[in-house]
């Protein structure tokens, strides 16, 4: 009886064996930096009690990579560093890299003179892949990412754009949830404060609104806009008691426009819930310390950034992974 072979152990087994991913099993294979000594000897001893051999073809293009992502957010640096939305998403994502044993690079994609550098960035192969937040329709940053060398997800979906990578929310799902649960509390004149019209979310939250009043029976009324920011709902929830003073329910777009229109209804002498019942979208903390405390739709903006880093390493070893829909959930509270 002839002897089968023994097949030969692959880098998969080492790392399973180790305890540690593949990405940083093969940051050891070829000494490369920013792996903890723990996590190193545990490699090596696998690869000894294995008896890995390598192959020379793949440690070729592993000592290519240079064990850092790029964060690519297109928006000005104080709107982003002043929205906690953001700080959730990079701690998710950080946590699933460091696993990875990757670095966050974060970019701030606002101006010609960033884009350009990021293009060249990207072309020049300067990190391993990138992760794209807040991408606006026919932003510049598209045309970064179709010609991008790198694996290149989305962190949310990018509005008039096809992408093939992303990990977004139910964002429609959401705020049909939000108008659902202002009408089963008796409001029947239900405004709206959207986001930047040019946003995927912004649209995705206004369709959910129009499809939870038509499906009740109701005429949605036109929306105001704002651009996610708390002067921004201020200022739409004026316009709104101008237009529609008899307004009874308002849904903004997220929390930050939430807490600008209450501040304009407490300052109306409108009282909320009394008068007008409102709810938000994201549940960040302002909407815990708003008063009266905000109902709102939780998203998972953590596991958003989490999940879209895994996806991305995922793509940078190679894997074809399926974009993914995070589920939301209605959260209420005193401003309903």
């Amino acid at each position: 009886m002839t002897d089968v072979p023994r097949l030969r152990p692959t880098l998969d087994e080492v790392a399973e064996r180790a305890g540690v991913s593949r990405s940083a099993a093969s940051r050891v294979l070829n000494n490369a930096p920013h792996v903890s000594a723990e996590k190193r000897a545990a490699v090596l001893r696998a690869i000894r009690e294995l008896d890995y051999v390598p192959n020379t073809t793949a440690r070729a293009l592993a000592t290519r990579q240079r064990g850092a992502v790029a964060l690519v957010i297109s928006g000005e640096a104080p709107s982003i560093f002043a929205d906690p939305f953001f700080a959730r998403v990079i701690v998710g994502a950080s946590a699933a890299l460091e696993e990875a044993d990757l670095h966050l690079m974060l970019c701030l994609a606002a101006s010609d003179r960033s884009r350009r550098r990021l293009a060249e960035l990207l072309r020049a192969r300067g990190v391993d892949g990138a992760v794209l937040m807040a991408v606006r329709e026919n932003d510049p940053v598209l045309r970064i990412a179709r010609e991008a060398e790198v694996p290149v997800v989305f962190g949310g979906r990018p509005a008039g754009f096809e992408a093939p990578w992303y990990v977004d929310v139910d964002n429609a799902g959401g705020a049909r949830q939000a108008t659902e649960h202002l009408l089963a509390r008796g409001r029947r004149r239900v405004g709206m404060i959207c986001g930047l019209p040019d946003t995927h979310a912004s649209r995705a939250r206004h369709r959910g609104y129009r499809e939870a009043l038509i499906l009740a029976g109701l005429q949605p009324l036109p929306p105001e806009y704002g651009d996610f920011t708390e002067p921004s709902g201020a200022t739409a929830m004026a316009a709104l008691l101008e237009r529609q003073p008899d307004m009874d329910g308002v849904f903004a777009a997220n929390d930050n426009m939430a807490a600008g229109a209450l501040r304009t209804l407490r300052g109306a002498g409108r009282a909320v819930p009394g008068d007008v019942a409102v709810v938000g979208f994201d549940d960040l903390d302002i909407a815990q310390i708003a008063e009266p405390s905000l109902t709102t739709v939780h998203q998972p903006i953590q596991a958003l950034g989490n999940e879209t880093a895994r996806m991305l390493t995922g793509r940078i070893a190679g894997e074809e992974p399926s974009s993914l829909i995070l589920p939301t959930h209605l959260v209420a509270r005193a401003s309903t």
